[in-house]
């Protein structure tokens, strides 16, 4: 009897302790993002800036998984309203930025992530699966991003202008940067395929 109680003990503790591993992985990642979101060059002819912080994202989904790269997210996200300076620091923060002109940006990154993270765990990972995710992931963010950046300036065409045109150049950039760092970030997050 008291070896059943000590090896339920000790499963029980293992797996407090696995969560406690996860929560820290993911409350990190949201960290990770809010550094990179630090990162940011403001462009004086739109009212997006040029920032680090969709790298960080496909970064966070590839490194984690779909589900606890949505998690990160969600919860950053959630910081961000809470009024936690985690957003890029030109905008006004809070749940004002959530409305205003990245708002679309912002609100995409959970499924941001969860695409990146799930393409990249759904076969052998590698540097052309890791960009193709990066990829797919992208044109999710600017699904969001451009969508309701129309919605506020009443036309596609400014939006394209406003929050696409000017940025596709950097969006490579942090696509290469994300799946060339992927499998390294896979192996410290203990992600597996």
């Amino acid at each position: 009897m008291a070896r059943v109680a000590t090896q339920t003990a000790g499963v029980i503790q293992g797996r407090t302790a696995e969560w406690v591993r996860q929560s820290a992985i993911v409350v990190g990642a949201t960290l990770f993002v809010a550094v990179c979101a630090r990162i940011t060059v403001p462009l004086p002819f739109t009212p997006v800036p040029l920032t680090l912080q969709n790298f960080a994202v496909l970064a966070v989904g590839m490194a984690l998984g779909w589900r606890r790269g949505f998690a990160a997210l969600a919860l950053y996200l959630a910081e961000g309203a809470a009024g936690l300076p985690v957003f890029n620091p030109l905008g006004p923060g809070g749940v004002a930025q959530l409305l205003g002109p990245t708002g679309g940006f912002l609100m995409a990154y959970p499924l941001v992530a969860a695409a990146a993270g799930w393409i990249y765990q759904s076969g052998r990972a590698g540097f052309l699966r890791a960009v193709s995710a990066g990829v797919v992931a992208e044109a999710v963010l600017f699904a969001g991003g451009l969508g309701w950046l129309a919605m506020l300036t009443h036309s596609i065409a400014q939006a394209i202008r406003l929050g696409l045109s000017w940025f596709i150049f950097a969006e490579v950039i942090k696509i290469m940067m994300a799946a060339g760092w992927a499998p390294q970030l896979r192996r410290w997050t203990g992600t597996r395929g």
